[in-house]
């Protein structure tokens, strides 16, 4: 994934990502993308929509509500990933479950409108503007395949349910009844 990295600060909070007073007057996420991060940036939807972008921040990304809509009004205003050096809990989960990329690495590297390479697999952020690299521990395998399907419920379509690796499996089953 290649595309132009939108820096914000530290302590995004999800009213930030959609403000509250959309939240519960609309379930179309497409209708609602275009408030995105309008508090702090008016211009975020017509700046990443037409070519898609990452959006950069620094620590707490995501913090407050535990609602769904923030994730998905990034995914629907183009927004390819989010790369931060932290993520509240809820957020991060929500947004893998959802199908929203998010990484944590070094973002004191990246500066705003910075052309950013991302390899998700291999744990590798090229930048290309200043020719420099920002390694991140990859996802866990099962993350990148809910990742890789659309998120949980396009997994869960996609496979009839949540597949689980056989092996892994039989190393839990002989971890309860003390045969390992």
């Amino acid at each position: 994934m290649s595309y132009k990295a939108f820096k914000y600060g530290d302590d995004i909070n999800t009213d930030y990502i959609i403000s509250g007073k959309y939240k519960f007057k609309s379930d179309d996420m497409e209708a609602m993308a275009v408030h995105a991060m309008e508090d702090l940036d008016p211009r975020y939807y017509e700046k990443v929509k037409p070519e898609g972008g990452f959006l950069v921040a620094g620590t707490n990304f995501g913090m407050g509500s535990s609602r769904e809509q923030a994730p998905l009004v990034l995914i629907n205003s183009n927004t390819q990933a989010v790369l931060a050096k932290s993520f509240a809990r809820i957020f991060y989960r929500n947004a893998i479950n959802t199908g929203l990329p998010v990484v944590i690495c070094d973002t004191d590297l990246i500066d705003d409108g910075d052309e950013l390479i991302v390899d998700l697999e291999g744990g590798n952020i090229t930048n290309v503007t200043q020719n420099s690299e920002i390694s991140f521990a990859p996802l866990p395998p099962v993350m990148a395949q809910l990742l890789a399907d659309g998120g949980l419920v396009e997994h869960f379509r996609k496979h009839g349910g949540f597949n689980i690796d056989s092996t892994a499996a039989d190393t839990k089953s002989s971890d309860r009844d003390g045969s390992r």
